[in-house]
């Protein structure tokens, strides 16, 4: 009985965050909380030079889907020009709104859905000299921290440069989901690194992506890991999808 009304209230609620009214409450309640524990933390960046010098420039800022939360404050504050990739579902279009309110502007799409769309828009948006672009390689359903080929693309046809962001903090709060979803709690220490720049060759095969995925990949998985031990034992999983997990945890209980 108990069960059957946990379903039906899950439900209930995932049909209220299909709306668009519910989402924009939602993103304004997630804004101004962001805003809360950001103003309450320390930060410590490094590399924000990076960051400053191509806010308004053609470049691809990559970061893990469980890596978001503080991130935009902090583009916000740095005026960062640019397009975040987000899934056309309900949940990432709620993301998107949130976005809104930083600043950055919506291209919807994925690897699953609306690939090819998505690459030929984000090449022009590149291609037109203004804007960036902020993606999750590991979006939007995993596998966790592994750097799907999408960027490389991006890199190759236009000549921006691939820049890895991350961030930690002392008061984490990983929530029980496939990408390990990391919340900061107020009054903590943030930390986070923007990476060196990474250019891809235009003429380069791709036969040769592999090789330059896997170190785009090991530079992100790092800087995670790097961050993560300042503060905390926990370390997050790679390999783990949602289809995956959520099918463990539906076994679980």
């Amino acid at each position: 009985m108990k069960k059957s009304i946990k379903k039906r209230l899950k439900r209930f609620f995932r049909f209220l965050y299909g709306w668009g009214v519910v989402q924009w409450f939602l993103a304004v309640v997630y804004y101004v909380l962001i805003w809360f524990v950001y103003f309450t933390s320390k930060k410590n960046i490094s590399g924000l030079e990076t960051l400053k010098k191509y806010a308004k420039k053609p470049a691809i800022f990559v970061f893990w889907h469980g890596r978001t939360m503080m991130l935009s404050p902090v583009i916000a504050l740095n005026r960062v020009r640019g397009y975040a990739i987000a899934d056309p579902r309900r949940d990432g279009r709620a993301i998107a709104k949130m976005e809104k309110l930083f600043g950055l502007r919506t291209l919807y799409g994925s690897s699953a859905r609306g690939g090819v769309s998505v690459l030929k828009r984000g090449i022009n948006i590149l291609n037109s000299g203004r804007f960036c672009l902020a993606l999750s390689p590991d979006g939007p359903r995993g596998p966790s921290m592994r750097f799907h080929d999408g960027a490389l693309y991006f890199a190759k046809m236009t000549g921006a440069p691939i820049i890895p962001v991350c961030y930690s903090s002392s008061r984490p709060w990983f929530l029980n989901r496939w990408d390990r979803y990391l919340l900061t709690k107020p009054f903590s220490i943030i930390a986070g690194t923007v990476g060196n720049p990474i250019f891809i060759d235009r003429k380069t095969k791709t036969s040769e992506f592999e090789k330059i995925r896997k170190t785009l990949e090991d530079i992100m998985v790092k800087q995670a890991y790097d961050l993560d031990k300042r503060f905390t034992k926990f370390r997050v999983e790679q390999d783990l999808t949602a289809e995956n997990f959520e099918k463990t945890m539906g076994e679980i209980k």
